[in-house]
């Protein structure tokens, strides 16, 4: 097996990482591997076997060329500010180049201590690997940015949490992994050492490899400070801060929610990582909260935005020296662009919804496969009352919006079918304002071409999503040696847009006996 690795994170020298060799288990065995994704990384399987994969992927025998360290980073940790977190159980491998032309990181999940473990065994147990697993694929099959999976092994070797469970190795793949937390960390060590040269090294590598536009914009003759040096900087920022607020509207669109948003989960890239207590809800709440240790609700599905916001504050004031001389005058600048977050936010949440209800562009010829934005001034009384509704009414968010589709013909039955569902609040009030904004909203739509705006919503509006109790259910089967059920969720999960009869079950909200209320980070 070849997998072409390079080592320019590595190369950044030891303020930003460490070496870290993965500690060998004891019985690897392969559970999936994603060829098609090796495969756009430019890896060559030759003539591997499983056997072969499942030593390379637990990190018993590593690629060649693999300079494997453990990346440096802070995090406010449910507000808390923890100065030196680091990967205590991941070992970044190196870099390769995508298909695309993007550089890929390779990470072992799960491998064994590194110098940031503490008093941490550096291991994984099975269930959380196999969440992450199905998360980050079902993620990038919503077209939602994200960290992908390249494979899943079984350590062979237990694990103690709050209780004995069977261990995995999990192997990550991102366009990279540094976090808000890794400038934090940055910045702490700049009052100890007096300079801002790491800053500096971490946000041109970052721009580099991420926003490379932002090295050859022109200057701007109206805007003086365009011609400073600093401005790449708040231009960094500012790309960053709108990533973040087009990432966290596309969760809101689709139900998700993180679970655990500290500073070392949000990524400087925009994608999606670390799917620990995670989960889409069915019965919608807006105050939805699945982390086991989130008592606060500090992680809400409603406060993912301000959240959002909230880190990139953390980031602004670790990177204030980049963006100018005078503090007070860096301050105003990135204040300024947390101010536009919630704009930019707003706006793609917006976008979003407009397309789950269906609403076109209008002239000259709609096309719901573009990215053209939609007016969506007049609709914003019509985007608050669904939420409303579905709040008050505990309805079903993934079944509403996918069965609104079929009441394009003005027949809104499939979607007041819902209220026959166990969770939903099915009163006779609840039911006549659902009934309203249904005809307001088919009022809206009514003009439009209906084959194009049930297109446009079936594209925007999922079959299928990964539901907290089916993760649960595969991940208790695996963890009893049967992983069929694993890679069956997988696969539905794989084109979640497309309407399959032979599927139906993995659609279906949880029974009450079947709810899961509860996830878990998995450290």
């Amino acid at each position: 097996m070849k997998l072409p690795l390079e080592s320019h994170y590595a190369a950044l020298g030891d303020m930003f990482s460490k070496p870290a060799q993965p500690t060998p288990v004891s019985q690897p065995t392969l559970i999936r591997f994603n060829a098609a994704l090796f495969s756009e990384l430019g890896g060559e399987l030759g003539s591997s076997t499983r056997d072969v994969l499942a030593q390379i992927f637990s990190g018993n025998q590593l690629p060649e060329q693999a300079t494997p360290i453990a990346m440096a980073y802070s995090g406010h940790q449910f507000g808390h500010l923890n100065p030196n977190l680091g990967d205590g159980r991941a070992i970044l491998l190196g870099e390769c180049q995508h298909g695309s032309g993007q550089l890929m990181d390779v990470q072992l999940k799960g491998a064994g201590r590194t110098p940031f473990s503490r008093s941490g065994d550096g291991r994984s147990p099975m269930g959380p690997a196999l969440r992450e697993y199905i998360l980050c694929e079902a993620m990038h099959a919503l077209g939602v940015p994200t960290t992908r999976a390249l494979a899943v092994v079984a350590s062979g070797d237990y694990v103690v949490r709050m209780q004995r469970e069977p261990g995995a190795v999990f192997t990550r793949v991102a366009s990279s992994h540094m976090r808000v937390g890794s400038f934090q960390y940055l910045a702490l060590q700049r009052k100890t050492e007096g300079d801002v040269d790491a800053l500096k090294v971490l946000a041109d590598h970052a721009i580099e490899r991420h926003f490379p536009e932002l090295l050859e914009q022109p200057h701007s003759a109206d805007d003086p400070a365009s011609h400073q040096p600093e401005a790449k900087y708040l231009a960094f920022f500012s790309a960053v801060a709108k990533r973040q607020a087009n990432l966290i509207a596309q969760w809101m669109n689709l139900g998700f929610v993180h679970g655990v948003m500290n500073t070392d989960n949000m990524t400087i890239s925009g994608e999606t990582i670390d799917y620990g207590p995670c989960a889409f809800i069915d019965a919608f709440q807006r105050n939805a909260v699945f982390s086991s240790i989130d008592t606060q609700g500090r992680y809400a599905y409603q406060n993912q935005p301000a959240i959002g916001q909230w880190n990139l504050a953390r980031l602004a004031e670790a990177l204030l020296p980049l963006f100018s001389d005078d503090e007070s005058v860096a301050v105003e600048l990135a204040t300024d662009v947390l101010k536009r977050y919630s704009d930019w936010h707003q706006h793609a949440w917006e976008q979003g919804m407009a397309h789950k209800l269906g609403l076109l562009t209008p002239e000259p010829e709609p096309k719901p496969e573009t990215n053209e934005p939609i007016d969506t001034s007049a609709y914003g009384e019509l985007f608050t009352r669904v939420i409303d509704l579905l709040d008050t009414s505990r309805l079903d968010f993934t079944l509403f919006f996918r069965r609104l589709a079929q009441c394009v013909t003005g027949d809104f039955s499939p979607v007041l079918a819902l209220y026959k569902l166990p969770e939903s609040t099915g009163s006779e009030p609840h039911r006549r304002a659902l009934s309203e904004w249904l005809q307001d909203w088919h009022t809206v739509i009514a003009s439009q071409d209906a084959a194009l705006t049930v297109q446009q919503m079936q594209a925007a509006n999922p079959a299928r999503i990964p539901r907290n109790h089916q993760v649960a259910a595969v991940i208790r089967a695996a963890e009893d040696g049967d992983f069929a059920p694993f890679h069956a969720l997988v696969e539905a999960l794989s084109a979640p847009y497309t309407d399959d009869p032979q599927l139906t079950d993995y659609e279906l909200p949880p029974t009450p006996e079947q709810k899961v209320l509860r996830t878990f980070c998995g450290t």
